[in-house]
């Protein structure tokens, strides 16, 4: 039983341009709901979170196989701040193992991340919050367990004021409900007026159960999906990606606007990695601090995914 693994999304392939990084989940499952949310396709009974076997243990002993200094990324597929946490505290548990030995990439919806800013900010480590929407009803129907955009925005500020690296990821963008300029700019100036520095946006993929969700509950971007995806887009690696000219036209308006208020950003998984300001790491790890930027795994010798 290993619960810290590298992070090696479709097996190593190009469209990944994350520095070489481990991930740990603390949960299986996530209570946020998320109508498209991609993990409830290889998760079994994934909206039924509940916390891993003998997660502490197993996470001590996996800690102590990997280089100090390394990147551990949680989490990949559920959030380490969803309500469990409150009765676990598996992830607060895991940060304290980590800090002072590693480098912490925190990936959250919940506000519930700023009850560890004494850890955080003590250590290496960036904190990305997921932002889709500042419209509290389209993000309640969106992301019905989640905490409302506000809630998130009000985490971004405090985390910053007390020195922690604010990654905003405005992701999924999804054609018809989140994509407008109007929508983006909203985003995009709210992360940077609360402190944010970077910005991490991707675009909705498609999968049989997560098109069933968000078409079931707004049909009217149907049309739009059909036309996109079905129509005009193409399958990579298990998904259906929308058509390559909207992807690069939406992400570099999402671009245009981080640059415009002082921030830097990068695509996600996209195959644009043109798009990403030069000289950052597209998950914002670039903002921790790191002692080992390119740390790799014992016995590697290839160099971390950086470039297309």
């Amino acid at each position: 039983m290993t619960y810290v693994r590298p992070f090696d999304p479709w097996r190593a392939t190009s469209l990944c341009t994350c520095p070489f990084k481990y991930t740990v989940n603390p949960y299986t499952g996530c209570s946020h709901g998320c109508l498209y949310c991609y993990a409830s396709s290889y998760i079994k009974d994934f909206f039924k979170p509940r916390p891993k076997e003998n997660y502490l243990d197993v996470v001590r002993r996996d800690l102590r196989r990997i280089r100090e200094g390394s990147i551990v990324n949680i989490s990949s597929s559920s959030d380490p701040y969803q309500p469990l946490e409150g009765k676990y505290m598996y992830t607060r548990r895991t940060l304290e193992m980590l800090s002072g030995r590693f480098t912490a990439e925190v990936v959250t919806k919940s506000d519930l991340v700023v009850r560890d800013v004494d850890l955080l900010s003590g250590m290496s480590s960036v904190v990305s919050i997921t932002i889709t929407t500042l419209d509290s009803s389209l993000a309640q129907r969106l992301e019905p367990g989640a905490p409302s955009p506000q809630r998130r925005v009000k985490a971004v500020e405090l985390l910053s004021r007390e020195g922690v690296p604010v990654v905003v990821r405005l992701d999924p963008l999804i054609p018809g409900l989140n994509d407008s300029p109007e929508s983006i700019a909203e985003v995009v100036d709210a992360a940077a007026s609360a402190g944010a520095r970077h910005v991490v946006s991707s675009t909705y993929k498609v999968k049989p159960d997560n098109l069933r969700r968000m078409t079931e509950a707004f049909p009217e971007i149907i049309p739009r999906l059909r036309d996109l995806y079905f129509e005009k887009g193409e399958r990579l690696h298990g998904y259906l990606y929308a058509e390559k000219t909207y992807r690069r036209e939406v992400l570099a308006t999402v671009k245009s606007e981080a640059e415009r208020r002082g921030l830097t950003f990068a695509t996600c998984r996209e195959g644009l990695a043109d798009l990403n300001t030069p000289g950052v790491s597209c998950d914002g790890t670039h903002l921790a601090g790191l002692r080992f930027h390119s740390s790799q795994p014992p016995g590697s010798h290839s160099s971390p995914r950086g470039t297309l």
